[in-house]
């Protein structure tokens, strides 16, 4: 498979990968900025603790690549922005795909391209541009063998709890997914549902399309850690986290304790004591 060399930087021998999502600037949200202020900073501290990927803009790329050295983490570009993460909903929707956004991928030496299929409650135009989006991207990745990564995100109606917030319908989120590997995703970054232990049947209904797991909004991190070890037992192939990496306040040792989890299996109890910079023994 032409895709496969792209595939081989970003997973492991084992099929596992942590890409740490650093896009959030992309979408016109000022609480997205909280720890992306200082974005050659924050992709240092990021770099410095090796996770197998990193998400950036086209408008960012740069500071990653740019990098010297050659054992950088590989880049995830994300190609779509969107007007839909206010807490107040604009009157029209979108999500833009950014121009000739494989060739930019290529420029920019991207092991992936991450796109959304994002479905809002009683916006069926929006789902229909992603659509159209996914569609259009995977006839580009088959030129280029570029990897198409897609991100299936069933949202809650805006005034249910305001802003961006995910539906963690397992019944809602399983058709989704199905639908995004029909469309030709090599790669699933989906959200966790409600109940983590049954997050098997994603799995499943991704037909052996590996998937990544998406962090949200911050959480403690008692519940980050928990539920980052019982999705990796459920059979994710990976995590894509980002506010609960780059907002924490020691985001180097979060990235250390969630890489020890997604490629050595850790314990809840050991990850923590990597979080807190404790000696294991």
């Amino acid at each position: 498979m032409y895709r496969k060399p792209r595939l081989n930087r970003m997973f492991s021998e084992q099929g596992k990968c942590f890409d740490v999502a650093i896009d959030h600037g992309f979408f016109n949200e000022n609480s997205f900025l909280s720890g992306i202020e200082d974005m050659k900073k924050t992709i240092e501290t990021v770099v410095s603790t090796n996770p197998d990927c990193v998400q950036l803009s086209s408008g960012q790329a740069r500071l990653l690549q740019e990098m010297p050295g050659k054992n950088k983490p590989g880049l995830v570009l994300r190609t779509d922005v969107a007007n839909i993460y206010s807490t107040k909903l604009p009157q029209v929707l979108f999500s833009e795909l950014i121009h000739q956004a494989v060739e930019q991928a290529v420029k920019w030496d991207a092991v992936a391209v991450c796109v959304n299929l994002l479905l809002l409650p009683n916006h069926p135009e929006l789902h229909h541009q992603c659509i159209r989006n996914v569609a259009l991207l995977k006839t580009e990745c088959e030129k280029y063998g570029m990897t198409l990564m897609v991100e299936p995100l069933v949202m809650l109606p805006n005034d249910v709890k305001g802003g961006y917030m995910v539906d963690g319908d397992i019944q809602k989120i399983m058709p989704l997914v199905r639908q995004a590997v029909e469309l030709g995703a090599d790669v699933i970054k989906a959200d966790p549902c409600d109940d983590v232990k049954e997050y098997h049947r994603i799995i499943e209904v991704a037909s052996g399309i590996p998937v990544l797991v998406r962090g949200g909004g911050r959480a403690s991190d008692e519940e980050i850690i928990t539920r980052t070890v019982e999705l990796m037992n459920q059979g994710a192939s990976g995590i894509v986290y980002g506010r609960n990496v780059i907002q924490h306040p020691h985001p180097a040792g979060m990235i250390a304790a969630l890489m020890e989890i997604v490629h050595h299996n850790a314990t809840k109890e050991k990850a923590l004591h990597i979080l807190k910079g404790e000696v294991i023994r």
